[in-house]
């Protein structure tokens, strides 16, 4: 039987489906829809029912509790594995040959069926690599000035 349709839901969905490629917490979404009256404990009533309908994605904030949820309801989400920046929070979609490769590598050699539909990476994205390195030189120069 399908999910009774609320104003509520189907805004939450319409927003959800315009943010596919981020991960959003439940407060971070309640905020976002402030202005259209829809409660907290509404936005989280929904993300537990898309989530049990594999509709949305729920992974923990490297490194804290905070959980986010990822709309996943879409052809792109569902065949590729996904890449989750621990710096910025922002999803990408692994190449998909890529992917394809370390999933028969890990059958292979590992005997390990990876689960495509519910595996997601951490790691840190291009850009924030970019902002590490120009901190950490931004750093060393600082430091060299102080020692000459």
């Amino acid at each position: 039987m399908a999910a009774y349709q609320t104003k509520q839901r189907r805004i939450l969905q319409s927003f959800l489906a315009d943010h596919p490629d981020e991960s959003l917490s439940a407060a971070d979404i309640a905020a976002a829809l402030s202005a259209q009256s829809i409660s907290i404990s509404a936005v989280y009533r929904n993300l537990t029912a898309l989530e049990q309908e594999g509709r949305i994605r729920r992974v923990a904030k490297s490194g804290s509790r905070e959980v986010l949820y990822q709309f996943v309801d879409t052809e792109d989400c569902r065949e590729h594995l996904h890449l989750l920046c621990k710096g910025c929070g922002a999803t990408y979609h692994m190449n998909k040959e890529d992917a394809d490769n370390l999933i028969r590598m890990l059958a292979v050699h590992e005997q390990f069926a990876v689960d495509r539909n519910d595996t997601v990476l951490y790691g840190t994205c291009e850009a924030c690599q970019i902002k590490e390195r120009i901190r950490t030189n931004h750093g060393r120069d600082k430091e060299q000035k102080s020692t000459e």
